[in-house]
């Protein structure tokens, strides 16, 4: 009994060490057959310059809301998505409109279609945008639909990190004693669930942070006790020109600083890298935001055109020319501020066939199309839980690369 003990223990190691393949998948295909599962692979690129693109996780239609309602990010003050243009878009809070419509951020086909572009784009992976753990206004959503993102971004093969958003400490919170004491905690909560991920960024042997800011903690002893709460302190990073509110003689707290959009000039900000032991450079598509016609009050800063996606060409040149290491994208996905290079009824696939031709990889518009043609098949076929199991075997042909595949069988579902 224990040799046979033993020859069956052999047998699941060696199962289980086998390749990507797993050995004995449970589901069973529409056409009898079994589903495949493949792990990521990663795509091949000529420049290994380290591209990561900020990602909002704010979006909540009438379904995942917590009151029926759809999200403030689509709505601002005064739109209404219910509402239907003569040109048959829904009524956003946005000059610009996402390619699959508006969408809820935990969505999960939503969620695989966003991460599935940004693979054949050469994008490594996402900074989230992230509000803490305080059960105050739309902070929860925001948090559970982050825990998603992560859990998606694992199955396509993708890194992350957060940038903490510091301004959250503000409301409700009457001193200083209090608002580092609830920075303590979203600190821990990250430590505890996302630090530790294989998948995380690091930036010199230490978890990837980043703040928007700082805006409400402003002394670098703060910094240094918030960071100093978790078992490995972070690599931190502050908004470009925002270092001096978190490091001086006594306390070094900042890696580095990450650029962002602003009317200061792009030359100037990357003149400080030198300044830093890291630095994150950006590349944008363009500014133009929607705040005054929303009803959320006057822009924070003047349009930047686009120019039919030159501006982003040429920011993604001069950080090719300044030798970054890394690189920030801004932004996916933030529509309110125009800043988006997810694609639009506008732009299409333009932001990221600029992507694609910079990182190096083999692909090109139509690997980005394939993503979109899945996602409209997972709605197509919501309810049809046999043609859903198909769909689930193109997924797991898109991210092992296996592209001929996965159009193949996308084909055959569509019919």
């Amino acid at each position: 009994m224990q040799m046979k003990r033993l020859l069956v223990v052999s047998f699941l190691v060696l199962l289980l060490s086998s390749g990507c393949k797993d050995p004995d998948p449970v589901v069973k295909r529409e056409d009898g057959e079994k589903v495949e599962v493949f792990n990521p692979l990663a795509v091949k690129k000529t420049n290994q310059m380290k591209l990561w693109v900020h990602y909002m996780p704010w979006f909540e239609d009438k379904a995942s809301s917590d009151n029926g309602k759809w999200g403030q990010h689509w709505t601002m003050a005064n739109k209404n998505p219910d509402v239907f243009l003569e040109n048959g878009q829904r009524q956003i809070a946005s000059h610009y409109y996402p390619l699959i419509g508006p969408y809820a951020s935990g969505d999960v086909d939503v969620l695989e279609y966003h991460f599935l572009l940004m693979k054949y784009a050469g994008i490594d992976g996402i900074l989230i945008d992230w509000y803490g753990t305080r059960d105050l206004y739309d902070y929860p959503l925001n948090r559970r639909n982050t825990e998603a993102i992560v859990t998606v971004l694992n199955k396509v093969g993708l890194e992350f990190a957060i940038v903490y958003e510091d301004q959250t400490l503000k409301d409700e919170l009457n001193n200083d004693s209090q608002r580092i004491d609830q920075a303590i905690k979203d600190m821990q909560y990250l430590d505890k669930a996302f630090f530790k991920r294989e998948n995380y960024i690091q930036i010199d042997g230490k978890p990837l942070l980043m703040t928007f800011g700082p805006q409400v903690l402003k002394m670098p002893q703060d910094w240094h006790t918030v960071l100093h709460s978790v078992s490995e302190v972070p690599g931190f990073f502050p908004l470009y020109a925002h270092a001096s509110l978190t490091n001086n003689t006594s306390y070094q707290n900042a890696m580095g600083e990450y650029i962002w959009v602003d009317a200061t000039a792009m030359d100037v900000k990357y003149a400080k890298k030198t300044d830093f032991k890291q630095y994150i450079g950006a590349a944008y598509p363009g500014f133009d935001d929607y705040y005054k016609e929303g009803g959320w009050g006057n822009s924070p800063l003047n349009a930047i055109a686009y120019h039919n996606g030159n501006l982003f060409e040429q920011l993604l040149k001069l950080a090719q020319d300044e030798q970054m290491k890394y690189l920030q994208l801004i932004t996916w996905n933030d529509f309110g501020e125009g800043t988006m290079i997810e694609p639009t009824k506008e732009f299409q696939y333009t932001f990221l066939e600029s992507i694609q031709r910079f990182t190096g990889v083999a692909y090109k518009k139509e690997h980005l199309e394939a993503s979109y043609k899945y996602f409209n098949l997972k709605k197509q076929w919501n309810n049809n839980a046999s043609k859903q199991e198909q769909l689930q075997q193109v997924f797991y042909y898109l991210i092992s690369l296996q592209y001929e595949k996965a159009i193949e069988l996308m084909d055959k579902i569509g019919l």
